[in-house]
């Protein structure tokens, strides 16, 4: 049922102009709706719209006011089809700075490699501009207030100076007095309250629109320092008694210093050491702590160091036919011995890590003072103990039973024994005149083992021919001529025309290690005299070693008949003492200054030139030329002068002619020994006598054939 024009119903089908009228009547109400949020403005030229007798409105005549849509196309526009039209493509909008790198390689101190990192920085700046803003609190806007402040006290000082004038003035005084209220009022706010500053920024005003991250707090539990409360009470006799005791001090040490003989210039350059004596007793409570602190910001220092001593193997030793190489590490020095040569060196038994060197000159025609350092491999920068000496120090041993004993000798003949527990830079014994001391420089001393009453003794050498044996009994020091070296054969015109034996210059002495009553001592002519503790009167074997003086002589620690020599005529050589001839014999074209077995294998051995380098053996795999051949110092003119092996570690220690100490670190191939399956003593043993046999062999022959030549033929 369909309603019509005239208001009767129609039965049937609708008519399809009913449904356009009802579509039509639709579309005019939404025109309408959308003419009306438009605006007022066009609702007058619309005009009165016709209506039907029915009252419904005149559609054809409505549909004249609705502007049909129209679909502007741009002449170049794909034609797409309902399937593509339908078809979606995501796009996702990422803050993220396209020309940022995405490679970035950093260090990571925690895995010590280079690893790439993860948070790329986006953050692009198109525009920066600096502004001339001040926070009110700070100086300079202080400042600025008080400037303006008395500029407004100046302002009305004159208009009370001004009001005394004419009228003219007054009335011109009041247009100013006026225009002065005017840029008060504006100058200040609401509640009397002074204006801010043009260039006034107060932070608290603004805010970020960024988010804040959350702060993280982490505590942790730590033992409270250990604390003592103590109180006294001072009055001004208690007060008055204190400076008379410190006046009293001061007294006494100036009458000390007054009544030493030759006080003056020469104990102002001779000064305290630092590590010895403690001038304050604050210094001293905190001393061994700030130790403890030294030694770690050191290992943090040299932290690439120390990684290089406990894992560095250089693997280009398995391309180099059995060559080695020496890694340097730590170098040692000390400002007050920089101009004084390594004249001795030796490790401390018990710490590995310490060792002492003696500083001395080689220089005869000079007279210098000498000192004693204690390096650590755990403190490179600085040494553990430091002693000053009136003479330079030649020699040094430390005793292998007692670490902190320690005997030197000294370029004026004399022997002295420091106790290191004591903290005194004086020695604890010391020889003299009275008690025997030598009249040469003392070139080697040597701790042995205590004597039948279990009294500490050692031995020294010098160039006044003596052996001496001197023994520490109670607190005396009593001394023993052990050998007076003299040269058999040799007879010289003493005074007053008495003709003695002449007396060899002894230069380096060692003791055999399996039997310790027999010895060697090398001499400044090149001989070598094989000794024994029993007899003092002859020698036991003399060898013919060099043509000039032998600078030192070393047992093999494995090995009881064999002993290396150097001197100076360029040459090392290894004897065996049944023989009268060396085994080996290298000239290495410069004097050679030291030479030294390692504690690992029995023939391995290394020495140090003049020309400022180092030369490593190993018989065992090169009986022609050394392994290794490094520059061991800095500077070209500079002469190494002693070398020693750590007991323990791979490493070996190199002193210099100024003073200075450098470490290196064995590579693989000079240390082979220690990664042989069946690394023993007996073994070691064994290379050597295998190693011996084929050169005894040759040199028996050479014997027998040189003994049947010198038999008379019958």
């Amino acid at each position: 049922m369909i309603k019509g024009k005239g208001g009767a119903k129609q039965k049937g089908k609708p008519s399809l102009k009913a449904a356009s009228t009802l579509r039509r009547s639709s579309q005019a109400l939404l025109s309408k709706s959308i003419a009306e949020s438009k605006g007022k403005l066009h609702a007058f030229s619309r005009g009165p719209r016709r209506k039907d007798d029915d009252g419904a409105i005149d559609e054809e005549y409505d549909d004249a006011w609705v502007q049909p849509k129209v679909v502007m196309k741009p002449d170049d526009q794909l034609q797409l089809s309902e399937q593509e039209l339908k078809e979606e493509f995501t796009r996702i909008l990422t803050a993220e700075n396209p020309h940022a790198p995405k490679n970035l390689v950093r260090y990571n101190f925690k895995d010590k490699s280079f690893k790439q990192t993860t948070t790329i920085e986006q953050l692009a700046i198109h525009f920066a501009l600096d502004g001339n803003l001040l926070h009110k609190e700070s100086d300079e806007a202080q400042r600025q207030l008080i400037m303006q402040s008395g500029e407004t006290e100046e302002a009305e000082e004159e208009e009370e100076e001004e009001e005394t004038g004419d009228d003219q003035e007054e009335a011109k005084g009041e247009d100013d007095g006026a225009a002065e209220d005017n840029v008060s009022k504006l100058s200040k706010g609401a509640g009397g309250k002074e204006q801010k500053l043009v260039n006034q920024f107060n932070f608290s005003e603004r805010a970020s629109q960024t988010q804040n991250n959350p702060f993280r707090e982490r505590g942790t539990m730590t033992e409270p320092p250990p604390r003592a409360n103590f109180s006294a009470t001072a009055n001004q006799m208690e007060i008055f008694d204190a400076y008379i005791e410190d006046i009293a001090a001061q007294e006494k040490a100036k009458e000390k210093k007054s009544s030493k003989p030759g006080a003056g210039k020469e104990d102002v350059k001779q000064k305290k050491v630092t590590s010895m004596d403690m001038q304050s007793d604050d210094v001293s409570r905190v001393y061994k702590a700030a130790k403890i602190m030294e030694r770690m910001v050191n290992q943090n220092t040299f932290d690439d160091i120390a990684q290089d001593f406990r894992y560095w193997d250089d693997a280009s030793d398995e391309y180099k036919d059995g060559k080695g190489s020496l890694l340097p590490l730590w170098r040692f020095t000390y400002n007050r011995s920089k101009r004084m040569a390594v004249t001795a060196m030796c490790w401390n038994p018990l710490y590995k890590d310490l060792f002492a060197v003696a500083h001395g000159s080689y220089d005869f025609g000079s007279d210098s003072r000498g000192m004693i350092c204690f390096h650590s491999l755990k403190n490179p920068t600085y040494p553990e103990y430091v002693y000053s000496t009136d003479a330079g120090v030649m020699s040094i041993d430390i005793h292998p039973e007692h670490p902190f004993l320690v005997v030197v000798g000294l370029y004026d003949g004399s022997v002295s024994v420091y106790n290191l527990q004591l903290k005194s830079p004086d020695p604890i014994y010391r020889s003299t005149a009275n008690t025997g001391k030598h009249t040469d420089p003392v070139w080697q001393v040597a701790w042995q083992k205590n004597d039948s009453d279990n009294n500490l003794n050692f031995y020294s050498t010098s160039s006044d021919g003596r052996i001496v044996c001197w023994t520490i009994v109670k607190n005396e020091l009593q001394h023993q001529d052990m050998t007076v070296l003299k040269v058999p054969g040799e007879i010289v015109s003493g005074p007053e025309g008495i003709q003695t034996t002449a007396i060899a210059s002894g230069t380096a002495f060692d003791f055999n290690k399996m039997q310790d009553h027999l010895y060697i001592v090398g001499t400044e002519d090149g001989k070598v005299y094989k000794c024994s503790k029993a007899y003092s009167a002859h020698y036991l074997d003399v060898y013919e070693a060099h043509h000039l003086a032998v600078y030192a002589l070393k047992w093999n620690p494995f090995h009881q008949n064999i002993f290396a020599s150097c001197s100076a005529d360029w040459t090392i050589k290894i004897w065996d003492d049944t023989q009268k001839e060396p085994m080996f014999s290298y000239d290495l074209n410069c004097p050679v200054g030291d030479v030294v077995w390692s504690p690992y294998a029995s023939t391995v051995f290394a020495a140090v030139t003049a020309d400022g380098k180092v030369h490593v053996f190993d018989l065992s795999i090169n009986k022609y030329e050394p392994l290794a051949v490094q520059s061991a110092t800095q500077k070209k003119n500079s002469k190494c002068t002693h070398i020693e092996f750590n007991p323990v570690y791979p490493i070996i220690i190199i002193g210099d002619d100024r003073g200075a100490v450098a470490s290196f670190k064995l590579s693989p191939n000079l240390r082979k020994a220690l990664k042989e399956k069946n690394y023993s003593k007996e073994n070691e043993v064994a290379k050597m006598e295998r190693l011996l046999g084929f050169v005894k062999e040759p040199l028996i022959e050479r014997e027998i054939k040189i003994n049947d030549q010198q038999q008379p033929k019958t």
